[in-house]
Parts: C-alpha cells; sequence; structure tokens
C-alpha cells in the first residue's frame, strides 16, 4: 500500500483551478524574455527565503508551512536550486527539528554559508531543556545535504531568532540575529563557535527608522535581517514594522555599524503579514527573494517564497521593488539533451515530490490532468525522442509533451506501464516532432482514475543533424566523444555543474589547448549556432571561451563563438553567444575546442551544447 506524505501539499489548488488558469494566462500575455512564475515552488508552502551562490546555481533555503497552519507550524527545512532562475529544483528536506536533539519545535527562518568546502545551516528552535529559542548550526559537504548538528546544542541561546550570517572580504564571519532585539558574534574559523559574548546591537531612529504607534519599540526593525557587503558598504535589509511587515535597509561603513536608517526595499504588500528578505548576485544581476501568501488558501501561516531581479541606483542604494507574479527573467536556457530531473518545475499543478529509491527525488501522487511546466527549453533545430524514468504500482498512463501551454501542440506522447510498484523503475520512450527552437514544455499527464506513475527524470534526444552537435556534451559518458586540441589530458571529474561529472583538462602547455570535438560533418555553411558551456577553474583565474577552427581550401579560419569570460575559481560560469560558421570552398576540417586566453591553468567543461 502506497504511504502518502504528511501533507496533501497542492491537492488543495484541484478546488481553485480557475485561479491557475487566469494566472497563467496572465503569465502568457507576458512579451518578450521568459520569467519565472511567482511564487516559484506550488506544491509546498515555502517561507523565509535565503538564497546562496555555489557552483553556477543558486540554491535557495527555505521554511515550510504545514497546509492549513493556524500558527508559524513549521517542522523541517527546504532545499531548491536553479541555474536560470525559473525553474527550480526539489531537492528535499536535509534538515529538521528531528536533526537535533535537544530541540523540541519551531523550524524557522534559517541561513546556509559555505566556508573551507563545508556548508552550515544556522537555524533556530525551541530549546527543549528551556522552552526558549536558541540558534544551532548544522553541517553538510553538499550544499543539498544531508546536513548533521554541528556541536548537539545550541550556539547561542537568549530566546531570539532569525540568523543571517556574513563572511567579510578579511575572512572574519558574523552571526547576527534579533527579535526585538538585533544582536551579533564574530564566528570562529570554524564556524561552529565564536569569540567574546554577544554583542546587542543599538536600535536607534537614526539607524533603523522611527516607528510610530508603539513606545515600546520605537525603530522600524523588527526581525529577520539580512546582512552582506557590496562595493565596500554594508547593508542589513530587515522586515519592518510588525504587523503587517514591509522590508527596509540600513547601511553603514563597517560590519557593525554605525548603522543609517535608508528607507523601503519592499513595501507592505500580499496577504501574509510577514515577510523575509534574502539578496544575492548571480550571473550579472542582483535578486531580492522574499514570501507573501500568493498561493491557494495561502495567508500569513501558509507563506510561498518569490523572487525579482532589480538594479542598485547608481548611489548604491536599493530601489523600491514590488512583488509581482511574472518573477525574475530567465537566465540563458535549459537544455533538454541533457538529463532533467523530473522535479525541476517552472509551474505545476497537482504533482508533489517525494524521496526516490534511485536517490534524489522523484514526482508523484500524479492524478489525470495534472502537468509540469518548464520554462524556456532550447530545442535548437529538433529533437527526434524523449525518453522518461518511470514506476507505476496500477496501469500506469501517458505523458503528453506539449509546448506552450497545456493545450499547446503535442509533439509526443509516451506510454507508461504498470512496472509492479511506486519505485520500481523503468525507462519509457517515445518519438517527438515539431519541437525545435525555444518553448515552455509542459509534461501533461493522462490516464485513468487515481495515482497514475511516478517521474523521475526525462531527457530528449536530438534529431539526426539538429539538435545540440556536441556528443556527450553532460560529460555523463566519461570523456567519450572528446579529444584534446594540441597538447594536455583529459579525464572525467566528479565536481560537475549538472548530473554527475564534467571534463577536466589538464598538463595543458599552450593557451589554445584544451578539450575539443571534430564538427566536419555537422555544420552549414552560413548557419549560426548558439554555444552553451559551463566552465570552472582549478587554479588561478584563465579567462575561457569557445572557438571553432574552420579549415576550407588550406585556410583556417577561427571563429570565437564566446566571449572571453572570467572564471570565479569557486564556482561554475556559464559561457554563451552566437556565431555565424561560413567559409568558402570545401570544408575540410572543423573543430570545435575550449581555451583560453592566456595561460595554461588546467579547468574543467561541462553541460556544452552546440545547436
Amino acid at each position: 500500500m502506497r504511504v502518502f506524505p504528511p501533507f496533501p501539499g497542492k491537492r488543495h489548488v484541484r478546488r481553485v483551478v480557475a485561479w491557475v488558469a487566469a494566472a497563467l494566462c496572465a503569465v502568457a500575455l507576458v512579451p518578450g524574455v521568459a520569467r519565472a512564475d511567482n511564487p516559484i515552488i506550488q506544491h509546498i508552502y515555502t517561507a523565509d527565503p535565503a538564497p546562496l551562490v555555489h557552483n553556477g546555481r543558486v540554491y535557495l533555503y527555505t521554511g515550510h508551512d504545514e497546509d492549513g497552519s493556524t500558527w508559524f507550524t513549521m517542522k523541517e527545512w527546504r532545499v531548491w536550486s536553479s541555474a536560470d532562475m525559473v525553474n527550480w529544483t526539489d531537492h528535499g528536506s536535509p534538515l529538521s527539528i528531528a536533526s537535533f536533539s535537544w530541540a523540541s519545535a519551531d523550524a524557522w527562518a534559517g541561513q546556509v554559508v559555505a566556508r573551507n568546502g563545508k556548508f552550515y545551516w544556522y537555524v533556530p528552535m525551541t530549546v527543549r531543556a528551556t522552552g526558549r529559542m536558541g540558534i544551532g548550526v548544522a553541517v553538510a559537504d553538499s550544499p543539498t545535504g544531508p546536513f548533521r548538528d554541528a556541536i548537539g546544542r545550541p550556539l547561542v541561546s537568549n530566546g531570539e531568532i532569525d540568523p543571517t550570517v556574513f563572511i567579510d572580504t578579511d575572512g572574519q564571519a558574523y552571526l547576527y540575529w534579533g527579535n526585538p532585539n538585533l544582536w551579533y558574534v564574530k564566528l570562529n574559523s570554524d564556524m561552529i563557535s565564536y569569540s567574546g559574548s554577544p554583542t546587542q546591537i543599538p536600535l536607534t531612529t537614526a539607524g533603523f527608522g522611527t516607528r510610530t504607534g508603539d513606545a515600546s519599540r520605537p525603530t522600524l526593525y523588527e526581525e529577520g535581517p539580512w546582512v552582506y557587503k557590496r562595493n565596500g558598504l554594508y547593508y542589513n535589509v530587515f522586515a519592518a514594522k510588525c504587523c503587517s511587515e514591509f522590508i527596509g535597509y540600513s547601511t553603514a561603513p563597517g560590519p557593525t555599524g554605525p548603522w543609517t536608517y535608508r528607507g523601503t526595499v519592499m513595501p507592505t504588500q500580499g496577504s501574509s503579514f510577514t515577510n523575509h528578505p534574502g539578496i544575492v548576485d548571480f550571473n550579472g544581476g542582483s535578486y531580492f527573494f522574499y514570501h507573501n501568501g500568493a498561493l491557494p488558501g495561502g495567508g500569513g501561516f501558509t507563506r510561498s517564497v518569490a523572487v525579482e531581479k532589480f538594479s542598485y541606483n547608481a548611489d548604491g542604494s536599493i530601489p523600491t521593488i514590488n512583488m509581482t507574479s511574472t518573477g525574475a527573467p530567465q537566465v540563458g536556457t535549459l537544455n533538454p539533451y541533457v538529463r532533467q530531473e523530473a522535479e525541476t518545475i517552472a509551474w505545476e499543478s497537482g504533482i508533489e515530490t517525494e524521496a526516490a529509491s534511485e536517490g534524489g527525488m522523484d514526482v508523484g501522487w500524479i492524478e489525470n490532468g495534472d502537468y509540469i511546466k518548464v520554462k524556456g527549453v532550447g530545442f535548437g533545430t529538433g529533437a527526434s525522442s524523449f525518453t522518461a524514468r518511470v514506476a507505476s504500482a496500477t496501469s500506469g498512463g501517458a505523458i503528453e509533451l506539449r509546448l506552450d501551454s497545456t493545450t499547446g501542440p503535442v509533439v509526443g506522447r509516451c506510454t507508461v506501464p504498470g512496472t509492479g510498484g511506486w519505485q520500481t523503475w523503468v525507462n519509457t520512450s517515445c518519438t517527438v516532432t515539431g519541437a525545435t527552437g525555444t518553448h515552455d514544455l509542459y509534461l501533461r499527464f493522462t490516464g485513468g482514475s487515481g495515482n497514475l506513475f511516478n517521474v523521475n527524470w526525462w531527457q530528449f534526444a536530438a534529431a539526426v543533424g539538429g539538435g545540440n552537435l556536441i556528443a556527450n556534451g553532460d560529460a555523463e559518458s566519461g570523456t567519450s566523444g572528446w579529444g584534446v586540441m594540441g597538447s594536455g589530458t583529459l579525464s572525467s571529474n566528479a565536481a560537475a555543474h549538472g548530473g554527475a561529472a564534467s571534463l577536466s583538462v589538464t598538463g595543458r602547455t599552450a593557451s589554445w589547448n584544451g578539450p575539443s570535438q571534430d564538427l566536419t560533418s555537422k555544420l552549414t555553411n552560413g548557419k549560426s549556432y548558439t554555444t552553451t558551456a559551463w566552465v570552472r577553474s582549478q587554479g588561478g583565474t584563465p579567462t575561457v571561451k569557445a572557438t571553432v577552427a574552420l579549415t576550407a581550401n588550406g585556410t583556417t579560419n577561427y571563429v570565437a563563438l564566446t566571449p572571453g569570460t572570467t572564471v570565479n575559481p569557486d564556482g561554475w560560469t556559464m559561457l554563451t553567444g552566437t556565431a555565424t560558421l561560413s567559409w568558402s570552398g570545401t570544408l575540410s576540417g572543423a573543430t570545435f575546442y575550449v581555451e583560453t586566453t592566456a595561460g595554461t591553468d588546467s579547468f574543467l567543461v561541462d553541460d556544452v551544447s552546440l545547436q
């Protein structure tokens, strides 16, 4: 018998189909580049967003409001990630109240920071022995966990909440927290202990604004601080003036002040009386995360996380940001020719997620008419087939592949058989026709009554002469299909941008050496090709680029497919660009390769496409 999750999740949306349809129609009418659908997670309620940029992805750590809550009923924390700000992958719950033997309740707002190859999650909970709030710290070797209690007791415990951690450019880490007060302490380099005693930051009206109507709380500061540094200026963005809250901010010349109140970031909006900020820079843009009560059944205790892109003013001030249903624009496109987790979702209706027996998460509780939307899928010149990893304890059903809406063109239809169990996995495949260019992809599920099947992952195959011209672009098949331009050694590396592996090139003796593939039989003269490649330095900061060498009639021309981009040694950088490949006479050789503008540093390459 199938065990159902402890939350009905998105089932309540079945009762408000008209709301969902209206929201999707409103999004479809927005012109221009693909944008996120806010709230960005729909199958459970989420709150208190804390983003972290790591290895070319944004990892988002949230709380989980239980369905039907009439208080802040929260038992676990959740992790999500995205490479494009619109399609978010559900990584489940790697941390909960049960992870801390000394805690009894209240998995409230926390934050994760990375240091020395580890990830530290600072979270407030009720301390069983005292009944007061304390802040614990969990640690993991991966941004998605599993996390474990690092010290077996509260790190600090003075009855206050909402920790945020900031590591300054000099390496000193600070923990801030507090409601109704604001505190900080200097963390030691181990990130699980501190020096000195907690210090209370003076809440002055000059520093945090003036509150009216509450003599006991003279300033606007309420809770949820988010502290960071930009261009030498320190920012403290916080929830202000309960209730309902808005988001305000202060700045300072140093990490501990003195603070100066700068104004409103997000006015009081939405149907939640709380809000909670998180700000990061990613892929050249700035993003503001917050929560509201915008989902059906949502409110002050059933909240949902959303995101907006913004630009700082020339003087470093933060503009006023309003809640929208369209959210942030998509960064690049999603590559359908590499394996995609089924729980990577821009919008959905009716599904749930659960832990999969094969690892990670799967999409389940699928009923007739449920669907998943994946935004901005780059099919290029065409896909030929679709494969999905599925399981069913009943008679299965079908996956319809539709473009741009749930009633859009059907480009493929895969039959899902009964497999004998909800975690008994098989692959199912079907032919695809008409999937070209960039579209929103809808996986629409059909069948009989009740639960139909589960989906673990999916992947398209490119049509002959179409789709991705790079063989083994995701590097999941080791070095197959790849050679080296010039000198160097290729190997498979577990430090992947996506999937389980990337290509490592070492032993380069010239800047033009790097991973390569022959494209002579694959190119069309005069055609424009779009290239995407993810690169990561293994030492130094070389400028990496992708190039094609075209040899015709004895002459070789070098075409830069992507501009030079400085690689962050701590993370992945996406190289992307479009160029026309043309030649005179007979093409005798065409080689795609990844090189550096200077130096011979080793680097990693992953998720490469040319289409």
